[in-house]
């Protein structure tokens, strides 16, 4: 297994080359040289069985590993009977999805401000999660990798702290760890390698070092505010929103990680992803 860098969703320059059918994203990123793709269901999981099948296989005949985002709809904090309702479907649909496709991974926003008492919150999310764990071992795909996603904004359920405390829930729950949320919710902590180090340290620490090397990452440029996250952009952007990739590429080449990193520019996600993954090969020596 190597590092593998690839795109959520379908960039700008897939639809300006005349291309319209995400059936077609793993041998067009595949040619560009990228061996990951997030399917995304944000807006709801749609992709029939038939269709999903048909990317799986594609996506194993050109060598890209696939992974979905779920909806964002999620909301494991509510107290809503209704919408708890939904969060379960939500994501026992992305799983049955993952299924049929091959897909190793579902990413998802646990949602929820956190109101006036955080802790409460949380347990109330954590209570939820626990039945949609139980859920999905019941009907077989408890084997699929659960990944809840560090938020962006400081208002919100997803903190890295609490994204380990439901990771500790299943051995199936991983975290995915979106370093531009990080930075943004920490109003731009992540300046050098010491800031990334400290981050994976902590996730070795409670989950242990597999979990670490073997990490589902998003990386990209993102704008944000005293509350955090206001923003995605692009690499062009880099500049003034942050982070920095090279120190993370550091890290895991020093550590011999073999992550998934997922870029979310703003439109250019596939040709930001490919950056990426010349600034990690760049540290590799020359024979």
């Amino acid at each position: 297994m190597s590092v593998k860098f690839g795109s959520a969703g379908a960039p700008d320059a897939f639809y300006a080359q005349g291309y319209k059918s995400s059936l077609d994203m793993p041998g067009w990123l595949a040619a560009m040289g990228l061996t990951a793709y997030e399917y995304q269901c944000s807006r709801g999981v749609k992709i029939k069985e038939e269709r999903a099948r048909e990317l799986g296989e594609r996506a194993r005949r050109h060598g890209v590993a696939l992974s979905i985002h779920a909806p964002y709809y999620i909301n494991l904090s509510t107290q809503e009977p209704e919408k708890k309702l939904k969060t379960k479907g939500y994501i026992l649909d992305s799983l049955r999805a993952a299924r049929w496709m091959g897909a190793t991974t579902v990413v998802f926003h646990p949602g929820g401000g956190p109101g006036a008492d955080r802790r409460q919150t949380f347990g109330r999310a954590k209570a939820l999660f626990e039945e949609i764990l139980e859920e999905a071992a019941r009907l077989g795909l408890d084997d699929i990798l659960l990944a809840p996603e560090t938020m962006g904004k400081i208002n919100q359920i997803g903190s890295l702290e609490e994204i380990l405390e439901l990771c500790k829930m299943g051995r199936q729950v991983v975290p995915c760890v979106d370093f531009g949320h990080l930075n943004a919710v920490t109003q731009g902590g992540l300046k050098n390698k010491e800031d990334y180090a400290r981050v994976l340290d902590e996730i070795a620490r409670v989950l242990g070092e597999e979990t670490v090397k073997g990490l589902h990452i998003h990386f990209s440029p993102v704008e944000y505010t005293k509350a955090g996250e206001k923003k995605h952009w692009t690499l062009q952007e880099s500049h003034l929103y942050g982070p920095d990739f090279a120190p993370l590429a550091e890290l895991i080449w020093e550590r011999q990680m073999q992550p998934v990193i997922i870029c979310e520019s703003a439109g250019t996600q596939a040709a930001d992803a490919l950056v990426y993954k010349q600034i990690y090969e760049g540290l590799k020596p020359q024979s």
